[in-house]
């Protein structure tokens, strides 16, 4: 029994030492990260995957590029938020700094305007990390790897996720001018996809596991971009679905007889809407966000810009964290969620917001330290 005992410490030893080794670069990022701190008064719009391009029709952030340029101007600049973009905001795979510039300078103004109600910072991501080279480059003075926000004695570290893949990071930063040849003068002309993380479920994945081990491990919370995939708390939108179907369940076996009737509405909305997902084909893609046996919610991601006819964000007010989704008034997302959450338009824009899940980071803490 005593050689198992000491067996078994050997063993969480050289585990521990193995996940060391395999996060040391975002042990880096971590260490190097630009600090910035948080109190009661805070307000932070986070966004992230834009891949800007040059107007044309393989520019993929054309078709929310109105959605963006109106919540920014109309909404966040006014309600008093800074600003992070994290990372992959220009596609300089396919398309030349200057044409991506030439094209939507304007919003390089609304960017830097944030830095009034605060900061402005921005992240560099594997499709734009090239802007390191560009001398002339506009953002430059707001240009990091990494921040850290500081909640109190906890951290929030904000980077765009591709490090996580240091086998990814290092080929890429070796072949990085190859990859740009190809995209931009090759694929591109003949309509070929980008080769992107965010589009290979398995990668996708496989990263999200990675920085989740590490944020638990460090015991921070972890908010990235980089696999266009929304989490709230370490869930995925189908981890979600399953999760307030099971809450239900409980709910309805407790619940007076004249109540019972709407939480079964509820809970076939959302059985529907879980069906809904699987029938789409992805099942890869619809691998959980869990990644043990209780969540623990270490992993938020905001999504991304380019979504079809929406774009997603994380907010931070105060002590609350939120993801929100903006969206064209008459397309609402097929998202279901079974709270009192209504979409509310901005002004007569036609856009309108919604929260999909909102917390406190103080809830969010203590569940992090009680379940690490």
């Amino acid at each position: 029994m005593v050689g198992l005992q000491t067996l078994g410490r050997g063993f969480n030893k050289s585990m521990m030492w193995f996940l060391e080794k395999k996060h040391a670069h975002l042990e880096t990022l971590l260490q190097k990260a630009k600090p910035v701190h948080l109190d009661h008064s805070s307000r932070i719009l986070i966004l992230s995957d834009l891949h800007m391009g040059n107007g044309g029709r393989l520019d993929e952030f054309r078709q929310n590029a109105e959605l963006l340029r109106t919540i920014l101007g109309t909404y966040y600049l006014a309600e008093k938020y800074s600003l992070v973009l994290n990372g992959d905001i220009e596609e300089l795979f396919k398309f030349p700094l200057k044409s991506i510039t030439s094209k939507w300078g304007d919003f390089y103004d609304l960017f830097l305007k944030f830095n009034e109600n605060g900061f402005f910072w921005k992240t560099y991501g594997n499709h734009d990390a090239a802007l390191l080279d560009e001398k002339d480059y506009r953002l430059a003075s707001s240009l990091v790897e990494s921040i850290s926000f500081h909640y109190g004695n906890e951290t929030l570290l904000l980077f765009h996720g591709h490090q996580a893949s240091v086998l990814m990071w290092e080929t890429y930063s070796m072949l990085s001018r190859a990859v740009i040849l190809f995209l931009r003068y090759i694929a591109k002309p003949i309509g070929i996809r980008n080769f992107s993380v965010a589009y290979n479920s398995r990668k996708r994945f496989a990263i999200e596991k990675s920085i989740y081990e590490f944020s638990n491990l460090a015991k921070i919370v972890s908010i990235i971009g980089h696999t266009h995939r929304p989490l709230f708390e370490s869930l995925s939108k189908v981890d979600y679905l399953n999760y307030r179907i099971e809450d239900l369940c409980r709910t309805y076996s407790s619940t007076a007889d004249e109540l019972r009737q709407e939480i079964g509405q509820k809970i076939t909305a959302l059985k529907n809407e879980l069906d809904a997902c699987y029938k789409k084909g992805k099942i890869i893609g619809l691998r959980s966000g869990l990644y043990n046996n209780l969540p623990i919610p270490s992993v938020f991601n905001s999504g991304c810009t380019i979504g079809k006819r929406a774009i997603t964000a994380l907010e931070i007010e105060g002590n609350t964290i939120r993801l929100v989704c903006w969206f064209n008034g008459k397309r609402r997302p097929t998202f279901i969620d079974d709270r009192d959450q209504r979409p509310t338009e901005l002004g007569s824009t036609g856009f309108s917001r919604i929260v999909l899940n909102e917390d406190s980071l103080d809830y969010v803490f203590t569940r992090l330290h009680l379940l690490t």
